[in-house]
């Protein structure tokens, strides 16, 4: 040691170990965390809550002027009529609704136009208070392809009512 420089390290007494509180702030921090982590898990759960589903239809009975407002426009729902079975063609709202390649069928009786293979203006009725196309001139492949078009749409489809002719019995009773 250099001269006239004190020696101070016998006055320091040797630093013990020292156990830490069971409180310290650390550990209380960490019990906390711990207790919180528990309550996540342990905590009940809400039950899950189920999308609502679309609002319950209801057969009803369908003249040409009923039937033509749901095609698809303003929100409404797309129907069309095969052989006076109505049809509920929403889900196929890309094909039947409005700009679809369909769209000519949406609210109108199809079963001309999709037994004869066309799409075209004519195919559809025109007097929409007038009796409903007998179809009766239809020959035979067409009335396969008529039978085949309705097969997929029962199987694919609700039916939501029935098409009746304007002014008949059935149709002065859903008036009612």
């Amino acid at each position: 040691m250099a001269e006239g420089a004190q020696d101070y390290s016998a006055d320091v007494p040797p630093v013990a170990a020292e156990a830490a509180p069971i409180m310290a702030p650390i550990n209380m921090v960490l019990l906390a965390v711990f207790v919180f982590l528990v309550y996540l898990r342990l905590r009940p759960t809400p039950p899950p809550t189920l999308p609502k589903g679309p609002p319950p239809t209801v057969f009803r009975t369908f003249t040409p002027r009923t039937l033509l407002p749901f095609n698809g426009e303003n929100e409404q729902p797309v129907y069309l009529a095969v052989r006076g079975r109505v049809f509920d063609v929403t889900p196929g709202k890309n094909f039947y609704g409005p700009s679809g390649p369909y769209a000519n069928f949406a609210g109108r009786d199809a079963s001309r136009g999709l037994a004869c293979g066309s799409f075209e203006e004519d195919m559809l009725t025109k007097n929409l208070d007038g009796p409903l196309d007998p179809l009766n001139d239809l020959n035979d492949e067409q009335k396969e392809a008529l039978e085949g078009w309705e097969g997929m749409f029962e199987g694919k489809y609700l039916v939501v009512g029935k098409l009746v002719a304007a002014g008949s019995q059935e149709a002065k009773a859903a008036e009612a």
